[in-house]
């Protein structure tokens, strides 16, 4: 992928206040902070989505924050792909991800939905797995019951390691989007392991 070829960046969540604060709006909630980063705005309603453009990293940048609820997300994502011509590659989608602790945050190229049903929907209505993903640590819940897990609100023990994921997740869309996929990777996926590890010999305990 060329650094000069646009960028679709997709934020997955449900449209609502009631779900705002949901774990499975951690695609939203990321979307947002890059926004505020970058000084720019998603007000337009196109594509079934909220939808905005911009220049970062020297690059245009469509922005969008699918609205047709999490299990239909493909559709907003492949009309405004088959408006602006983009191939799957130059799609990057940012989503909640069940299988990294809270905190730990990834970058990844391909791969299938790991039943995540916005991944589920852009991949059946595009027919593709090759496009990017940012995962947003949540955790698994301990009882199994995922779906009130992914539609519940982030817990006070969990927010500041949350929003501490997020934050670094701004910074890893921005090297995604300036220098690639293999750049943001390097740049943030052994960072949650890392700051384990520190905190582990800080505290006098073994690796």
């Amino acid at each position: 992928m060329m650094s000069d070829e646009a960028l679709l960046l997709v934020g997955l969540g449900n449209p609502g206040p009631e779900y705002a604060s949901t774990r499975h709006n951690a695609g939203f909630m990321l979307m947002d902070l890059l926004c505020e980063s970058c000084g720019c705005t998603m007000t337009q309603s196109k594509f079934q989505g909220i939808f905005g453009t911009a220049r970062i990293g020297g690059r245009s940048v469509y922005l969008l924050k699918p609205q047709t609820f999490m299990n239909l997300s493909g559709r907003s994502v492949v009309a405004c792909m088959n408006f602006y011509h983009l191939p799957i590659g130059q799609v990057l989608v940012i989503h909640d991800e069940l299988d990294l602790p809270v905190g730990d945050l990834r970058v990844k190229f391909d791969g299938g939905s790991g039943g995540h049903n916005g991944l589920k929907s852009i991949i059946e209505l595009t027919g593709s797995q090759g496009f990017g993903r940012v995962r947003v640590g949540i955790g698994r819940p301990p009882h199994g019951d995922v779906v009130n897990y992914v539609l519940g609100n982030i817990p006070q023990d969990d927010i500041e390691s949350f929003n501490a994921c997020l934050k670094i997740g701004v910074d890893a869309v921005k090297t995604y989007i300036a220098r690639g996929c293999e750049a943001s990777m390097r740049f943030c996926n052994g960072l949650y392991k890392a700051k384990k590890k520190e905190e582990a010999i800080r505290n006098g305990q073994s690796e």
